[in-house]
């Protein structure tokens, strides 16, 4: 009986000591300064860089751009696309200047707002 209380004590004394052991480094460490920023690979750090740049688009357009920097293409250029109203007034004006009537007008317009950008 002797022996299987000393065989206890001793499993007791190793596991409390082996605890210890491992837990110390964990414990001295979050007690010790704050856990340095963990540092992001050139990969990551390119991700990132791309990401901010695309800051403000959403969806398929922010996909798309996010892609385009990540391969190394120059930035597209952000289009100027005219509302249809816009489109409309450019073209009255136009049609205006060169004094259009009737079904000259018609098809000027016609040919104006479709090929409009």
């Amino acid at each position: 009986m002797s022996l299987r209380f000393s065989l206890i004590a001793a499993s007791a004394v190793l596991a409390f000591a082996a605890t210890s052991a491992f837990a110390s480094p964990q414990a001295a460490s979050t007690t010790a300064a704050a856990p340095a920023k963990k540092e992001l690979s050139s990969s990551q750090q390119h991700m990132s860089d791309c990401s901010k740049q695309a800051k403000g688009k959403k969806g398929d357009e922010f996909k798309s751009a996010v892609s385009a920097c990540m391969k190394g293409e120059p930035a597209a250029a952000p289009t100027a696309k005219q509302t249809q109203q816009e489109k409309m007034k450019s073209c009255n004006v136009d049609a205006k200047a060169k004094a259009l009537k009737g079904d000259a007008r018609k098809s000027f317009m016609k040919d104006c707002l479709s090929n409009h950008p």
